[in-house]
């Protein structure tokens, strides 16, 4: 059942109409196959991003939909409602998106934004390694400077779309200590930068994770971001912006199993009645409802913070909490609601359960989000 959202213009209203109708066309029939065969979803992005909807919450004059970030979420929402993996994707493409909008020069803006908000390029986030994960302060790729530009050795981890971005937004390091790291716009044919074997996931499968290595990779000078050293302040001013992508993309998963859950309990009858009508399941459900709306309320808080210019670092923290906690135990509820069916593939209720796991671990784990809040608490 389509969502009834409250929406700030009947530009965004169309915008979430026309996401719809993409995702029902051309998301829905295609999730099953291609979660099961692990298949790139190239002709996804491709219509997304013909419709303009890689690019919603940057300015026009760059290529963007010059959208609020509230209607950008909602839209991502919707996505993830249809295709979990195809969302967090999007979400990555934005996020790996913000580096060159905030810390960009004109001129590196003029040159690369358009492509990249346009939909021709679709771009990664490159920041964790193998040993460096919630600590990206112990980063240890790095970038030595050489006659008119860098030359990058070391490899990266966990990689959303790697091998299938066109560009990565790469955190090297080129100085000592927390305030020794810098970050690159790096094209994906750059003389020795190879990619491992997408990762074997519980979900999200279509899109591939993976390592990068790079081997005296020359990046030129001209596509660092940002002064030297600057290179922690830019990645986590994005991670703000991304924990909220993830908080919709929960949402949206969450959204869809309580769907998924509600039209099962209406159909599936014991004891000579509907199951949504005996009040243990009913009161399961309603249970859900409440997350689900709950979660969603903390993300458009904390998105209507961000396009006030107001501070939001901790509401992008408690939004990606409650959002991810409450898609992991809507999921596993609608699980329950389908009794032995929901244990099998016959039903997408398993993969909706795989496909959330996954929020409370990536963009910050749920207990580093924790570790914010109450940091900022403390100040």
């Amino acid at each position: 059942m389509p969502v009834d959202r409250m929406l700030p213009t009947e530009e965004a209203r169309d915008l979430i109409e026309l996401t719809r109708a993409i995702a029902d066309k051309v998301l829905e029939p295609n999730v099953v196959a291609y979660e099961k065969n692990e298949t790139f979803p190239a002709e996804a992005f491709t219509a997304l991003g013909h419709a303009g909807l890689l690019s919603l919450p940057y300015p026009e004059e760059f290529g963007g939909g010059g959208q609020p970030y509230e209607v950008y979420l909602q839209v991502l929402e919707e996505i993830a409602a249809r295709w979990a993996a195809v969302a967090v994707a999007t979400s990555v493409h934005s996020l790996s998106c913000n580096a060159l909008y905030a810390f960009g020069t004109d001129e590196q803006k003029a040159k690369w934004l358009p492509e990249m908000l346009g939909g021709e390029l679709i771009g990664a986030y490159s920041l964790s390694e193998p040993q460096a994960g919630s600590d990206a302060a112990a980063l240890t790729c790095k970038a030595t400077a050489a006659d008119g530009g860098y030359r990058i050795n070391g490899a990266k981890a966990w990689i959303t779309n790697g091998g299938r971005a066109d560009f990565y937004t790469l955190f090297a390091r080129t100085g000592e200590g927390s305030r020794g790291i810098s970050c690159f716009l790096v094209p994906r044919e750059t003389e020795g930068l190879s990619f491992g074997k997408p990762e074997e996931k519980m979900g999200l499968r279509a899109v591939p994770t993976t390592s990068a290595a790079y081997d005296e990779a020359f990046v030129p000078a001209e596509r660092r971001l940002g002064d030297e050293g600057q290179g922690l302040p830019i990645a986590f001013s994005a991670l703000d912006s991304g924990r909220l992508g993830i908080a919709a993309v929960a949402v949206g998963i969450a959204q869809r199993a309580l769907d998924d859950a509600v039209a099962y309990a209406k159909q599936r009858h014991t004891f000579g009645r509907p199951i949504i009508d005996h009040q243990g399941l009913g009161f399961l459900l309603a249970d859900m409802a409440a997350a689900v709306d709950s979660a969603r309320a903390t993300y458009l808080d904390a998105a209507r913070r961000r396009d006030a210019g107001l501070p939001y670092s901790r509401n992008a923290s408690v939004a990606k909490l409650i959002a991810t906690d409450a898609a992991m135990k809507v999921t596993t509820d609608a699980v329950q609601v389908f009794g032995g069916y929901g244990y099998t593939q016959d039903f997408p209720v398993e993969r909706y359960m795989r496909e959330a796991k996954i929020t409370q671990i990536f963009e910050g784990t749920n207990q580093i989000q924790r570790l914010v809040i109450a940091r900022q608490l403390a100040n």
